[in-house]
């Protein structure tokens, strides 16, 4: 691997255990029904970004899925 592929992978690894942190602090001070739809919406967010900045294409199954996803964070949150 490439000197950059490992900056990138350790910059993830340090992201994601702050995630996690963040996460479980949340989960210390609020209930578990309030802060789960919260966590599932970064996969909407990711699939947004990945259309916005990477330039992907998503198809309607794709988009379908990601409506889902939504609704259901929605749902869990009411």
């Amino acid at each position: 691997m490439s000197h950059k592929s490992w900056i990138f992978l350790v910059l993830s690894g340090l992201a994601t255990g702050a995630s996690l942190v963040c996460y479980f602090r949340a989960l210390q001070m609020g209930e578990a029904a309030r802060v789960q739809p919260v966590d599932k919406l970064s996969v909407v967010l990711v699939a947004i970004f990945s259309v916005l900045f990477l330039g992907e294409n998503l198809t309607a199954v794709h988009w379908l899925g990601v409506a889902l996803v939504t609704g259901g964070a929605i749902l869990l949150a009411l």
